[in-house]
């Protein structure tokens, strides 16, 4: 059996690799990144943006001079050739996410908008249904305000900013907090709902409505793209490691 790696005094060999790295968890990560190189291979930058992304990647590194250069790859054990593919890998990758999905991104903006939409509001998170309750009376007939009511009875982290939260996207909050406040106007004052061993008063006071931009065209190509690599690992999901070791060798 050949060693390919050793670690102090343990010699790991080629046979042992697989099996580590499922006991590690790190087997699917690897499984990605072979089914990325295969994805981008066609996929080119030109001279322009190989240098900018190499002047980029030395800069980060501190790297000012050649011969810094050639030390931190010498101490690396890599050459100029494998930094300029590791460089330019982010572009290769946006440039296949872009021709793959580029017929598909308005119909799934379409799709995902309302929760990609952001939202600010107040809220006051209690265990307490009976405090809740008062604290909805209070604030229904104007008795006192969120801003002074958040930081006396809130256990959320919103206590500390007068129960403002937000803007944040919709669907990053709980399923049953974002169907609330799609419903809500603003302005409109929610008697306590029961979320989990929490009860929530909730008020909404902003929507901002998410446009099609680059910036939302790129967070979208990389949705799609997350949700292709998932599928693709998952349909490679080995069993056990005798099945790892023939993906692993499929894949190589």
């Amino acid at each position: 059996m050949s060693v390919v790696l050793q670690v102090r005094e343990q010699k790991v060999t080629a046979e042992e690799i697989v099996p580590l790295l499922a006991n590690y968890q790190l087997l699917p990560q690897l499984l990605r990144e072979i089914i990325i190189d295969q994805a981008i291979a066609p996929y080119t930058c030109t001279p322009e943006e190989q240098e900018k992304a190499c002047q980029a990647f030395y800069i980060k590194q501190r790297l000012k001079t050649e011969a810094e250069r050639q030390a931190w790859l010498h101490g690396r054990g890599m050459t100029a050739e494998q930094i300029l593919k590791l460089v330019t890998r982010a572009l290769r990758l946006e440039k296949f996410k872009q021709a793959t999905w580029k017929n598909e991104v308005d119909a799934y903006f379409n799709i995902r908008k309302p929760l990609l939409d952001r939202v600010v509001y107040s809220v006051i998170h209690t265990k307490d249904s009976g405090i809740a309750q008062e604290i909805y009376f209070r604030l229904q007939a104007g008795e006192q305000s969120f801003t002074e009511l958040a930081p006396k009875y809130s256990i959320g982290p919103e206590a500390r900013n007068q129960g403002i939260v937000g803007p944040v996207e919709l669907g990053k909050l709980h399923p049953t907090l974002a169907k609330l406040l799609m419903v809500s106007q603003p302005g409109q004052l929610l008697p306590p709902t029961p979320i989990d061993q929490w009860f929530l008063i909730l008020r909404l006071e902003k929507i901002l409505s998410v446009e099609l931009n680059e910036a939302t065209r790129w967070q979208l190509r990389h949705e799609l793209f997350t949700n292709w690599l998932e599928q693709q690992v998952a349909e490679l999901k080995p069993i056990n490691h005798n099945q790892e070791a023939a993906n692993f060798e499929h894949k190589e």
